[in-house]
C-alpha cells in the first residue's frame, strides 16, 4: 500500500519547470542504461561530477546549455533527445502521470512522503513502474474505480495509518466547548447549536422543504457560502440536525475553508474538500460524544462477564440516539486507550424489496481484516450478524446482537457487534453497524465478555464466490473463485505428472 501511495501521490503540483527538471532526468539515466553505463562511468566520460549527475537524475538541477552537449556528446545521442519533454514509450505513461489533474490534488504530506524519493523509484525501474501504472489502470477500468472511489480510498488509508484517532482535533473539539461553556453531552441541544453558528460565525439557519425537487429529496443540508446561510431540510431527525450543525462549528473553528456544500455528499473538486470534511465530522463527533466519559464507560462495559445486548444498547442510548454516530465514535478511542488495533467497522445498508447488500462505509486499522467491501457484484456473507440483523429486522425496531465470526479460510476470530435500524431518513432502507474486534491474548484480556457462553461462534466467509464453507444454508451463489483456483492447480498437478514421467 505505501509503494502505491508513493507512486500515486508523486509531486503532481510541481510547477512546469519541476516537470522538466524531472523529464530531464528520466531520459539521461534512459540513456546511460543504454550504455550500460554506471553513474561513475557517465560521471568519468564527460568530467563531471557524479554527485552533480546524481541530482540532475534525480529532477533537482538542470543542467546549463553546454553540459548538456557534454552529456549528448558522451552518450552520442542529439541533444533533441535530452531536452524534449516528449518521452518514449515506455515512459509514456509515466509523463501522464506526472501531469494529471486527477492525482494532483493528494498532498504527500499527509503520508509523510519525501518527494524527492518518488523520483528515485521511478528512475530506478521506469519500465517496472510503467507496467504497474499500466495495470493499476486497467483495474480502474474493469471495476469502475472513479475519482471518488479513489479519493475515498485514500481518505480510509490516511485514516488507518493514524488509528483514527486525531488527538489535535480532540483538543480544539474541548477547547471550544470550554469557550463556550458546552457540556459534551447528548443533552447538547440543536438549538444552542444554531445560536452558536449565528453569533459566533455569523451564519443564517433556515429550515427547507426539499421534497419540492424530487431531485433534492435526499439532500439532508445545503450551504450557501455567499450568503453564509445553511438550509436544513425539514425531514432530519433531530441527531441528523445536531451532527449537521456540529460539523458546521467545525469547519468553521478548525478553519477548513475547500468544503463540500452539500450533506448528502454530491460533489467535490479537490481531494482537500474530502479531507476537509472528515476533519469536521471527526470534531462534530468530538462534541458530541464525550471522549473522556466514553473510556469510562467502555471499560465497564468490557470487564462484564457475560454478553449482554441490552447493555450494550444502554450504552448507545447513554450517550446518543444514533448507533451510527456512536460506532464510529468507539473506533477513535479503542486503538489510543485501550491498545485494541485489530479493529474494523463496516456500515451496511438493504433497501426494502430488495436481497442486495452494499457496504456504505468502511476503515480498516489492520488490513489484514477479512471482510473488505468489494465493487464486483459478489454476494456477501449472509452469516455475518450485521447481514443476519439486516434481515430480521422488523419496521420501527433497533436491533443488537453479537457473535464470534470464524474465518474459516483465513484462520482467524472475530468478535463482531452489530446495531441495525431503519434508516430514519431514506424510503426505505435498512442500516446495520458493525465493529470487529481481532480475537487474541490481548483482547481477550481486555474484553471479559469475549468468552462469554452466549456468544455463538458462527464459521464466516466473505463472499459466497470465495468461500470454502460447504452445505451452507445461506449460500447466495457457488464458490466460483475457489473452483477455478481449484481447476488452475488440479492443471499444475497433471502437467507435473506429464513432466516427471517424460523425464524418468
Amino acid at each position: 500500500m505505501r509503494i502505491i501511495a508513493l507512486i500515486f501521490t508523486f509531486d503532481f503540483m510541481i510547477a512546469e519547470s519541476n516537470y522538466i527538471r524531472v523529464v530531464f532526468g528520466l531520459k539521461l539515466k534512459q540513456q546511460r542504461q543504454k550504455k550500460n553505463w554506471s553513474l561513475q562511468d557517465l560521471a568519468t566520460k564527460t568530467g563531471l561530477s557524479k554527485s552533480y549527475l546524481n541530482e540532475i537524475e534525480n529532477g533537482k538541477k538542470y543542467p546549463k546549455h553546454d553540459k548538456i552537449i557534454q552529456l549528448s556528446e558522451a552518450l552520442q545521442c542529439t541533444f533533441d533527445d535530452l531536452v524534449s519533454t516528449k518521452l518514449d514509450k515506455s515512459l509514456i505513461p509515466i509523463n501522464d502521470v506526472l501531469q494529471s489533474d486527477f492525482f494532483k490534488e493528494i498532498p504527500l504530506d499527509l503520508f509523510g512522503i519525501n518527494k524527492s524519493n518518488l523520483i528515485s523509484i521511478i528512475s530506478e525501474a521506469p519500465k517496472k513502474v510503467t507496467a504497474f501504472i499500466n495495470a493499476l489502470i486497467e483495474i480502474s477500468q474493469n471495476y469502475n474505480l472513479g475519482k471518488e472511489r479513489f479519493y475515498f480510498a485514500v481518505m480510509r488509508s490516511f485514516q488507518e495509518l493514524y488509528d483514527n484517532h486525531f488527538p489535535e482535533i480532540e483538543e480544539k473539539a474541548a477547547e471550544f466547548a470550554q469557550e463556550n461553556h458546552l457540556k459534551l453531552s447528548r443533552d447538547l441541544k440543536s438549538d444552542s447549536l444554531e445560536q452558536l453558528l449565528e453569533e459566533t460565525f455569523g451564519y443564517t439557519i433556515n429550515p427547507k422543504d426539499f421534497s419540492e425537487d424530487y431531485a433534492l429529496n435526499k439532500l439532508r443540508s445545503l450551504y450557501i457560502p455567499e450568503k453564509k446561510m445553511l438550509l436544513l431540510n425539514e425531514r432530519l431527525d433531530n441527531n441528523q440536525k445536531v451532527f449537521i450543525l456540529a460539523k458546521e462549528i467545525g469547519f468553521n473553528y478548525l478553519k477548513l475553508n475547500a468544503r463540500p456544500n452539500t450533506y448528502s455528499w454530491l460533489d467535490f473538486s479537490s481531494f482537500e474538500e474530502i479531507l476537509n470534511n472528515f476533519y469536521a465530522s471527526y470534531f462534530a463527533g468530538c462534541l458530541l460524544i464525550s471522549k473522556t466519559e466514553l473510556i469510562e464507560k467502555t471499560g465497564e462495559l468490557f470487564d462484564q462477564k457475560e454478553w449482554n445486548p441490552q447493555n450494550f444498547e444502554s450504552l448507545i442510548r447513554h450517550f446518543t440516539d444514533s448507533p451510527e454516530t456512536f460506532y464510529y465514535r468507539l473506533t477513535n478511542v479503542l486503538s489510543s486507550e485501550f491498545g485494541i488495533k485489530d479493529l474494523f467497522y463496516l456500515c451496511f445498508v438493504k433497501k426494502d424489496n430488495s436481497d442486495k447488500i452494499q457496504i456504505l462505509k468502511e476503515l480498516h486499522l489492520n488490513h489484514q481484516q477479512a471482510p473488505h467491501s468489494n465493487a464486483t457484484n459478489e454476494h456477501y456473507c449472509r452469516r455475518w450478524i450485521a447481514v443476519k440483523n439486516l434481515h430480521h429486522l422488523k419496521e420501527n425496531e433497533t436491533l443488537t446482537d453479537a457473535q464470534i465470526s470464524h474465518y474459516k479460510d483465513q484462520g482467524v476470530s472475530y468478535l463482531v457487534i452489530s446495531t441495525s435500524q431503519k434508516n430514519p431518513f431514506s424510503d426505505g432502507s435498512n442500516r446495520s453497524y458493525c465493529l470487529g474486534i481481532l480475537l487474541n491474548n490481548q483482547t481477550l484480556k481486555k474484553i471479559s465478555f469475549a468468552t462469554s457462553a452466549q456468544l455463538r461462534t458462527i464459521e464466516v466467509g466473505v463472499t459466497c464466490e470465495s468461500c470454502s464453507i460447504r452445505d451452507c444454508e445461506v449460500r447466495q451463489a457457488s464458490p466460483v473463485r475457489l473452483e477455478k483456483e481449484q481447476f488452475n492447480l488440479d492443471m499444475k498437478k497433471s502437467i507435473e505428472k506429464i513432466r516427471k514421467k517424460l523425464i524418468n
